[in-house]
């Protein structure tokens, strides 16, 4: 029995495919092992999303022929698509699998443990026009699942490489994602998470008299027995509408944790991204959400330092978020990528001026974070208990509401993977609230 490690860098679409292709190769008679173990197979599931992404994928792709130089190293995702001609060059890797083409993975292996020649198996992203079959029924050690809805974006922000590492928008079928997720549910997950490329364009690649929307997948999902919660990944704030909103609202499962994609606050800075939204637009979909939904935990995204920015610029970003009030940002500089419109553009912003900026954000947001966190003390509140830490030198296990705000309760081993019904009572952490006055459980 041959032995395969796996090993995942990047977004959550990149590590379900990671799961997808361990258990190809589990049916196909490999033994999982440790990435840092010796292994006849080295998988590295590789990004590209900055120049960053790409060297710690080249790392990986290195480390694991250094573990075992006889071993058959494979590059497989983004970087592996982007950056095919680079790889060729690279004694290091055996074969390279691009971004629509991981199912071909035990297949390629066979062949290369024949013959021991570096292959390859790459579609030009503009062709590639079907969505891979890709599926699991399982989750190694986690308590909730991801399930992979679509892939590609039509977008082609100017700072992002994606759409030429994923290509266009390739929607899969309804009836295979419910299949994926009775197995699921079936299987003992309470909770699902909906994730893709660009899940907003869910359905739109459909023949018209097979389309559904993503509110429609979301109703279809909500159905299903045995499933507790529904989450959302990054969704593009032009999808949020009364109608959207609504129907989301009237679902029992639907958690009301929304991950907007927001970038910049400033509208100029926006149209240099090819961001199709302003910032009034942004606005209004968070007041839609919040009509809809009982303090809806909204979540986003924030580019600093791109090209061009002026210091108005970016304060109208500051002063945005601080009048929407986020649950979280996630702040990053902005990377130059290259083979993106903006790595050509004039006037980059000095690295000290972006750490700055970044630190201003991060500063706002722990001061927003936290308000939203100690809004719910004193309040009733639906914990999926997920994993064991240790707090204030005492052991809690730790899991999220549906809001996705961390609670705790001392450390009880049966209650994992269990929804835990109590009243939060104190900050723990400034990330971490305690639940006492436990009323239910199931």
């Amino acid at each position: 029995m041959r032995r395969a490690a796996l090993h995942n860098l990047g977004c959550k679409v990149n590590a379900y495919e990671t799961e997808a292709m361990q258990q190809m190769l589990e049916k196909a008679g490999y033994r999982i092992v440790a990435f840092d173990q010796p292994a006849d197979v080295y998988v590295v599931n590789t990004c590209s999303v900055t120049n960053i992404a790409d060297r710690k994928s080249r790392q990986m792709l290195h480390r694991a022929k250094k573990l075992n130089p006889e071993a058959a190293v494979v590059a497989v995702g983004c970087y592996a698509q982007v950056a095919a001609d680079k790889l060729r060059q690279d004694p290091a890797v055996d074969l390279i699998i691009g971004t629509s083409q991981k199912s071909s993975l035990p297949q390629m292996l066979e062949e290369y443990f024949q013959n021991r020649e570096q292959a390859e198996l790459i579609e030009e992203s503009g062709r590639i026009r079907r969505y891979e079959d890709l599926s699991i029924d399982r989750v190694s050690d986690h308590i909730r699942a991801f399930i992979k809805i679509q892939d590609g974006c039509n977008q082609f922000c100017s700072y992002c490489i994606i759409p030429y590492a994923r290509g266009r928008i390739r929607s899969r079928r309804p009836e295979e994602i419910l299949r994926e997720a009775e197995t699921l549910a079936e299987a003992g997950f309470r909770e699902l998470v909906i994730t893709g490329i660009h899940i907003s364009s869910y359905g739109l690649d459909m023949a018209e008299e097979e389309r559904i929307s993503l509110a429609e997948l979301m109703e279809r999902l909500d159905k299903i027995p045995g499933l507790e919660r529904l989450r959302l990944g990054s969704l593009e704030p032009r999808i949020v509408t009364e109608e959207f909103a609504g129907r989301l609202s009237r679902l029992k499962t639907v958690c009301p944790h929304f991950h907007l994609s927001l970038q910049s606050g400033s509208d100029t800075v926006l149209r240099r991204m090819n961001r199709h939204y302003t910032a009034e637009q942004y606005r209004e979909g968070c007041a839609i959400l919040r009509r809809h939904f009982d303090r809806p935990a909204i979540t986003t995204d924030v580019i600093v330092g791109f090209p061009g920015e002026t210091e108005a610029e970016f304060e109208e970003t500051e002063r945005l978020i601080r009048e929407i009030g986020f649950y979280e940002l996630h702040v990053f500089p902005y990377s130059r990528r290259e083979g993106t419109r903006a790595a050509a553009m004039p006037d980059q912003i000095p690295e000290p001026v972006k750490k700055e900026r970044c630190g201003r954000l991060l500063a706002l947001d722990g001061e927003l974070s936290l308000r939203y966190r100690r809004s719910f003390l004193g309040q009733e509140a639906e914990v999926l208990m997920e994993e064991k830490m240790v707090l204030e030198g005492a052991e809690y296990l730790v899991g999220h509401t549906r809001q996705y705000v961390k609670g705790a309760v001392p450390w009880d081993e049966s209650l994992r993977g269990r929804l835990v019904t109590g009243r939060f009572d104190c900050m723990l952490t400034d990330e971490v609230a305690k639940l006492a006055s436990i009323k239910g459980m199931s």
